[in-house]
């Protein structure tokens, strides 16, 4: 099974439509929303999509066809091991618990498959360990 992390913009006329239904009835895909921002006027959604290589370029298919632009995910989270202080700010404001404090070493870890980009963990950082990379 391969899995895409990608977000989604949807133009104002996408919003109320049901999309993400039809990416699992229609594709056999499994979406796993990590983040969602909606309004009146659009729409942004990060999400894992899982499924086979070939459905998932289908279900893309399908979204580009409904006018939602596409970027993969390709953000990534990096911690400058040399400023960290290991101090667990971070933690506190990690709701996905993408960061943790390792309970024997007392070492921050960073899992980034369950990161969903919300950047709070780099506003939190006291030393300015945490960087978004694009």
């Amino acid at each position: 099974m391969a899995k895409r992390k990608l977000v989604l913009h949807f133009p104002e006329e996408s919003i109320e439509k049901p999309i993400t239904y039809h990416l699992v009835k229609d594709y056999d895909l499994i979406p796993n929303i990590l983040r969602a921002h909606i309004d009146e006027n659009e729409g942004t959604l990060v999400m894992d999509l899982k499924g086979s290589a070939e459905q998932i370029e289908k279900g893309i298919a399908f979204l580009k066809e409904h006018n939602v632009r596409i970027q993969e995910a390709v953000k990534d989270i990096t911690i400058d091991r040399d400023l960290c202080v290991d101090c667990g700010a971070c933690t506190g404001v990690c709701r996905p618990e993408a960061l943790t404090i390792g309970p024997e070493d007392w070492k921050l870890n960073f899992d980034n498959d369950k990161c969903i980009f919300c950047e709070l963990c780099i506003n939190t950082c006291p030393v300015r360990a945490i960087k978004l990379l694009f």
